[in-house]
């Protein structure tokens, strides 16, 4: 695995790491707006979001959204959208990122039911399909470009 991490870095990736939680979801920590968070690392959902009681937290400006999130165990939830927000992962980041924002409760309760600790939102594949993210698995490292 050396080799990757070496080819990787040729070519301006920077790698971040994440953590396995008792869950089996991917941790990750990530900067918006200058305030740290917990986030799960979600290939499979579409946007990255953060819940309702996060706004003030990364001093967000929520605005209206037409979209129905959708998740596991949830659907046809309100949303929320903030738009213009920076956000950074390790030392990779991006500016004019936006957010949807909506009712995480459902995600944590169940977290806090398997002894583990809630998130702040998740990071999900419109940034990872932006930064062109390889998860490497094995040795627990996000790389982004």
């Amino acid at each position: 695995m050396k080799h990757l991490q070496d080819l990787l870095k040729k070519e301006k990736y920077r790698k971040i790491n994440f953590k396995v939680s008792k869950t089996q979801h991917l941790l990750i920590k990530a900067t918006i707006n200058g305030v740290s968070g917990n986030f799960i690392l979600d290939t499979g959902a579409s946007n990255s979001c953060v819940g309702f009681e996060s706004i003030e937290l990364f001093n967000l400006k929520a605005g209206k959204s037409k979209t129905k999130a959708s998740g596991a165990g949830a659907t046809g939830m309100f949303t929320q959208l903030a738009k213009n927000n920076s956000l950074k992962i390790g030392r990779w980041k991006t500016e004019s990122f936006q957010l949807i924002i909506f009712d995480m409760t459902h995600v944590n309760e169940a977290l806090l039911q398997h002894k583990a600790k809630p998130v702040h939102g998740i990071i999900g594949a419109d940034i990872l399909l932006q930064g062109k993210a390889i998860i490497d698995y094995y040795n627990h490292c996000l790389y982004l470009k």
